[in-house]
């Protein structure tokens, strides 16, 4: 198996608002000159990880991210009949080994909670359970040894695919072994505001014939191109060496970034969507993006014989051709799938990834 896996994806997404700013409205940036549709990294990482998809294949190797792992104990040691001010104290002790506590002295339970996201690996959850078990056996506060929570060692997919930083104790860092780019539209976009009104169904319209509730959410369509880049090696060592977890690992992931879509206003515009070109490229090359591909926006106005997605594929395949001429093979091997063209499908090209 070479070092890196790169995947270069477009996936075309009808009207829809799949991770909104601030302000609501779907997320943009600026490339070439225009603006471009934007689904973030976080929101594409939080959706594939957390994805029934996921979550079922790698059952049992996945962490938990959380803030209230103080909360959580605090909880468990009350019902268990722990006095409230212990279980106070020793949950705080506990959450605290995992980062700095929140000061709120006008709500003291909040104190339970850690200032920041942290990622437990399950050897560090069925340590902390261990021990909140002890306790409530023993009736009695953690030993200063006993708070030795963190680990080294873990088998939580997530975690290493993805890293984890710790302020507080830096040596149980872990570097991501997966890059994931923004999401871009591979075109301009406008973005349109959908007007919609809700009537309340026990108005016989006597009265009032009105609606209920107006509103409006802004959204757009778009056809996105993503890019991922994974360090197998830097992967099976966050794995504590386990090469067989590592590629099943692998394989999950992009099996979510294929299928899994945003679910922000799913509900709504119900745009759930499939890759419809994937490029997957194996080798030990410094790895990079083709995203340059469409620094130009792809533009198809006045020519109804070309599609975005029919150009952008062709800018792709341009695009990695060039860079070879340029600096040499940048990929050992690749393998496509390709929907419009019938070509590839996923099980050849998850067993490409795998070789």
């Amino acid at each position: 198996m070479k070092r890196f896996i790169q995947i270069h994806l477009l996936t075309s997404y009808p009207p829809a608002n799949l991770n909104r700013d601030d302000l609501g409205r779907p997320k943009t940036a600026k490339m070439g000159g225009v603006d471009r549709l934007r689904v973030s990294s976080q929101s594409l990482k939080r959706h594939w990880r957390t994805s029934d998809l996921f979550q079922e294949a790698m059952s049992g190797h996945i962490g938990t991210r959380t803030k209230r792992l103080g909360e959580q104990v605090y909880d468990k040691l009350v019902k268990a009949g722990i006095k409230e001010k212990d279980a106070f104290k020793w949950a705080k002790e506990i959450a605290g080994q995992f980062g700095k506590s929140k000061t709120d002295k006008s709500n003291p339970l909040k104190e339970l909670e850690i200032e920041q996201l942290v990622h437990i690996g399950q050897e560090e959850q069925a340590a902390i359970d261990e021990l909140v078990a002890k306790l409530i056996e023993e009736q009695r506060a953690p030993e200063k040894e006993e708070l030795d929570l963190l680990r080294h060692q873990i088998s939580a997919v997530d975690i290493a695919l993805f890293g984890r930083m710790l302020a507080s104790k830096p040596a149980y860092n872990v570097d991501a072994a997966c890059q994931v780019a923004h999401a871009l539209s591979v075109h301009p976009v406008v973005i349109e505001d959908d007007y919609f009104t809700a009537v309340d169904d026990l108005n016989d319209g006597q009265e009032d014939s009105g609606s209920s509730h107006i509103g409006e959410t802004g959204f757009a369509a778009g056809l996105f191109y993503s890019y991922i880049c994974i360090n197998r090696q830097q992967l099976v060592e966050n794995l504590n060496g386990d090469a067989a977890l590592a590629d099943k690992a692998i394989a999950s992931l992009v099996e979510c970034a294929i299928k899994v879509s945003p679910s922000g206003k799913q509900n709504s515009f119900a745009h759930q969507s499939y890759a419809s070109y994937v490029l997957a490229e194996t080798g030990d090359q410094q790895p990079r993006s083709l995203s340059g591909a469409f620094l130009k926006p792809i533009d198809t106005r006045g020519r109804s014989e070309d599609d975005y997605l029919q150009k952008a594929v062709a800018a792709i395949r341009d695009q990695y051709e060039g860079f070879d001429q340029v600096y040499g093979a940048c990929a050992d091997q690749r393998q496509e799938l390709c929907v419009p063209e019938r070509k590839g499908n996923l099980q050849e090209l998850l067993a490409f990834i795998a070789e």
